[in-house]
Formats: structure tokens, C-alpha cells, sequence
């Protein structure tokens, strides 16, 4: 199962985010430390370049899996996504890695879904990954994901922040706060969820 994954690199979240075709204008950050698991998102959703609402929320739990999930790219696409999630993991038992990438299969083979532009930030307790509908299930490296607009500034506060005493929700607000700082299309309304 575990060889259907791909580990990459912080460095590349840059490069799949960008050569993946969608206007993914917010912040997500997915933090794993000291046995938490925290995902974090801005609140802003963008037309263009403009603000048409400041209070969205891009984080939602599965409370009976303890599963996390951000999103990033169309707000009704991306809860789509989520609910086809949750109906994967519950499919396999609880096994996000089987979930993840069951649904990274139907999002790049499925004549609908296929339409869908958004990536998900996912975690449980053992595991976190970056989905994208080209398909890929990715295992980052690090204990830190970031993606969207400002993501890769969020994903280079929150590694720094890591060797701090701060805990995983601390390293979360604070990493979509700088992001905010130097994101057009992120705000500092963060809405935050744990495991």
C-alpha cells in the first residue's frame, strides 16, 4: 500500500502547486507535533482580485475517523472532494492511505470529478498527505504541508517555528499569520482544527 505514495520534499510542494492549472488563492497549513495533528486555514475567498467574503471555512474534521482535511482551489468543488473522502475512509475503515489514494484514482479517472479544481491537505494521527486531481498522493517529508496561494510561505514559517516550544496549534496560527503578511489572496481569520 504504503509504495503507492510518493515522498517528496518541501522544496517540491512549489512546483506541484504550480503546475497544477487552478487559481488556489488562500493559505492551508497541516502541523504534526508532539502526537498532534492540527490543520489551519485563512479565511478569505477571492473572484479574481477581488475579497467577496473574509469568514469562509477550509477546514473540516471527521470527528468519528479523527481525520483532518484542508482545501484549497473552488469551495464547491473542494467539499465534493471532502465528502467523497469521508465516504473512502469509511469504505476502507478508517485507512486514510487506502482512502487517499482510492479518491486521488476516482478524481483523475472519473468523467465528473476530473472537472473538479481544488488540492486537499489530509491527516490522521499516523499520516499526512497532499491530494491533487492529477491524480497524485502525496507523502511529504517534513511534519509541516502547506498549500495554496500563500502555502509555501506558511510551509517555511511553520518548519522554522518547529524547533520552537510552541505547539502544533501555536505553529499553525503563526504560520498562516506570515503568510497573511505576504499573500494577497490570504487574510489573518484563521480557523483552526485538531486531533
Amino acid at each position: 500500500m504504503h509504495n503507492q505514495t510518493i515522498s517528496i520534499s518541501a522544496i517540491n510542494t512549489w512546483s506541484i502547486k504550480n503546475s497544477y492549472h487552478l487559481s488556489i488563492m488562500t493559505t492551508i497549513v497541516l502541523v504534526r507535533k508532539n502526537n498532534e495533528v492540527v490543520v489551519a486555514g485563512d479565511g478569505q475567498v477571492s473572484m479574481g482580485n477581488t475579497v467577496v467574503k473574509s469568514t469562509a471555512s477550509k477546514v473540516r474534521k471527521i470527528e468519528k475517523r479523527d481525520v483532518v482535511a484542508g482545501f484549497a482551489g473552488s469551495t464547491a468543488d473542494a467539499l465534493t472532494l471532502f465528502e467523497r473522502l469521508e465516504a473512502k475512509i469509511e469504505k476502507h475503515a478508517g485507512n486514510l492511505s487506502r482512502a487517499a489514494v482510492e479518491l486521488a484514482k476516482d478524481w483523475r479517472t472519473d468523467k465528473y470529478l476530473r472537472r473538479l479544481e481544488a488540492l486537499m491537505a489530509i491527516g490522521d494521527k499516523e499520516n499526512s498527505y497532499i491530494i491533487s486531481g492529477t491524480g497524485d498522493v502525496l507523502e511529504p517529508e517534513g511534519d509541516v504541508i502547506g498549500i495554496g496561494s500563500g502555502g509555501n510561505y506558511a510551509l517555511a514559517a511553520g518548519k522554522v517555528l518547529m524547533d520552537t516550544d510552541m505547539s502544533a496549534e501555536e505553529v499553525a496560527k503563526k504560520a498562516i499569520e506570515v503568510a497573511s503578511e505576504i499573500c494577497v489572496f490570504t487574510n489573518n481569520n484563521i480557523k483552526i482544527l485538531k486531533i
